[in-house]
């Protein structure tokens, strides 16, 4: 992994908004966030989830595995997050405005911004999903298509971009990262015709922000910061 470098700790999901905005869970649903410290990287939130999402702005939001959904307060008080109606897998943050999810059924919802009615179901199936801080979002369908969201209802308001990935992760329109079932990993090269150049490593989740940061876990539970865009 030359292009990656190793932080302790162990998670299954990580979650990225920018450098200083990285989050992840661990096999027992323990939360952390990123501390910003290479020799003490995480420290502990209380709660319990089995997804996370973290946007840009410093947005976050999470699923249980009973698939409730919250959002990040840091209020004390409240145990620091506050339950949204609705029920979701899989949870991305771009920003506090751009907020998607899938359900076990492989519905896609997009938050409404008004949590008295959280969730506008959009058309389409998936099993994974990742929004930017610009708007951009992308998914993967249980086949291991890849989709680019447009929002053109004429052409069922996704693009089947050529490949196959497991997992996706948006930061922005040009900072698109995924990892396929073998745990290759993928970064989108901003060329439908060509999309995918490969990387080095191995990973089974993956998190990319909107200032370029690319954060991912392994099989293992290993935890890794991507290096390669940096001078050696």
């Amino acid at each position: 992994m030359a292009d990656w470098k190793q932080i302790s700790g162990g998670l299954v999901r990580i979650a990225v908004g920018s450098r200083t905005n990285v989050w992840g869970v661990n096999a027992a649903g323990n939360i952390y966030r990123y501390t910003n410290n290479d020799a003490s990287p995480w420290a502990q939130v209380p709660g319990g989830l089995t997804d996370i999402g973290a946007g840009a702005d410093g947005t976050v939001w999470g699923v249980n595995s009973a698939g409730n959904i919250y959002r990040y307060t840091g209020d004390q008080e409240s145990g620091h997050w506050k339950q949204i109606s609705g029920g979701l897998v899989r949870i991305t943050v771009g920003s506090r405005t751009n907020v998607w999810g899938v359900n076990a059924a492989g519905n896609i919802y997009r938050y409404t911004n008004n949590d008295a009615s959280p969730w506008a179901q959009v058309p389409g199936a998936l099993t994974d999903i990742g929004a930017g801080a610009d708007g951009t979002v992308w998914g993967v369908n249980s086949a291991g298509n890849i989709y680019r969201y447009t929002g053109d209802q004429e052409a069922g308001h996704w693009k089947q971009i050529s490949g196959g990935l497991k997992g996706i992760a948006a930061g922005s329109r040009t900072t698109v990262w995924g990892v396929n079932a073998g745990g290759n990993i993928y970064r989108f090269a901003n060329n439908d015709a060509s999309p995918w150049a490969q990387v080095p490593g191995a990973l089974t989740d993956i998190g990319a922000g909107a200032d370029g940061t690319v954060w991912g876990v392994n099989s293992a539970g290993n935890i890794y910061r991507y290096t390669g865009d940096l001078p050696a």
